[in-house]
């Protein structure tokens, strides 16, 4: 099988926290992503951009992206709405005509799109949307967390586009690591480009919200795997995106969450001051506690901006606040969080 060589479009986006799906592509995919088109940062690095990265090159142009011979175009931003920007329609119809497979977690599916369809059949080329729901996972929750066995790990967030997912994979990467039979789910585009599996829930009709992601941890457990993190989705408090968090913490019903925090984030994207952490522990501890105990067992910090010395400061203050272990897990490891977890099951 031919090694997959991505090209990431971020158009006028590329940057640390505006191109969530191209980023992690760069992280957890890193030997796949062969260059980021982005005319405005052309010239640049990953490692320049992000801090992170290396020296993958920005290029202006899905055609400068061409002699690094990329296999497949990736959708790598996740717009507000996740709708197609139509300026990036050219882009696309480029990549197809170069014989490029497009990847795509937009809200728009470009499989539906006619003109999408019929250049990448012309050119023997695929296009997969991710947002694209099968049927199977059209189903009302049936509450199979009353027998199950394996034990799920549910990431909640101050906020939106704060984290959920890196911690998710940090700690799932550690559980590994100690030799744990540990499963990540994926819950958007990003989470399900790196794992290969889950189901996008911000595309799913609210009713079989709770019932799909339900089914994907049913169906980890029955492959024998004894943890399984899912992916947060939103943010409780957010009043745009709570619908989603809220179907998670259903379908999961979590043995544990780990709540994830930007200290430097004081208001969401509505403006709203970002509530206490305190609070925030109660309100997710008591939204589970309708149906059985669960527990906030640690916080995931989202240190961007800050030093590495700035970033276990801030880490610190949020101990001596809530009483739980605080990490951020991308730059130090999932190892801190992944202790306060095997402790609480160990308790428990």
């Amino acid at each position: 099988m031919t090694q997959r060589r991505i090209l990431a479009l971020a158009e006028g986006r590329f940057s640390p926290l505006r191109s969530k799906t191209a980023n992690g592509a760069i992280v957890y995919l890193k030997d796949e992503v062969v260059a980021v088109i982005d005319s405005t940062k052309s010239g640049m690095t990953a490692q320049e951009v992000l801090g992170y990265g290396g020296t993958i090159p920005v290029v202006g142009s899905v055609e400068e992206g061409m002699p690094f011979a990329p296999t497949h175009l990736l959708i790598g931003i996740a717009p507000s709405g996740g709708r197609l920007p139509e300026t990036w329609r050219g882009w696309i119809l480029t990549a197809l005509r170069n014989r490029l497979h497009v990847l795509s977690g937009l809200h728009t599916i470009l499989s539906d799109d006619a003109e999408f369809v019929r250049a990448a059949a012309e050119h023997g080329v695929t296009i997969t949307d991710w947002r694209r729901i099968a049927p199977e996972y059209e189903v009302v929750s049936r509450g199979s967390y009353r027998t199950r066995t394996a034990r799920t790990v549910l990431t909640v967030g101050a906020d939106c586009n704060i984290g959920k997912m890196t911690t998710s994979l940090q700690v799932h990467a550690e559980f590994r690591r100690r030799g744990l039979k540990s499963d990540f789910i994926g819950t958007g585009q990003t989470g399900i480009m790196i794992a290969g599996k889950g189901v996008a829930v911000d595309a799913i009709i609210s009713d079989y919200i709770a019932g799909s992601i339900e089914r994907c941890i049913d169906a980890s457990a029955a492959e024998g795997h004894e943890y399984i993190f899912v992916e947060g989705q939103g943010a409780l408090t957010h009043p745009g995106y709570s619908g989603v968090t809220l179907g998670l913490i259903h379908g999961t019903m979590p043995d544990a969450m780990v709540l994830c925090v930007q200290p430097t984030r004081t208001v969401d994207d509505y403006g709203l001051p970002i509530p206490d952490i305190g609070r925030l522990v109660r309100f997710h501890e008591e939204a589970v506690g309708f149906f059985r105990p669960s527990r906030v067992v640690g916080i995931g910090v989202n240190s961007i901006g800050l030093t590495d010395a700035q970033s276990r400061d801030e880490a610190k203050k949020l101990e001596d606040r809530t009483g739980l272990p605080a990490a951020d897990a991308f730059r130090f490891g999932g190892g801190k969080l992944a202790d306060a977890l095997l402790e609480h099951f160990k308790a428990g």
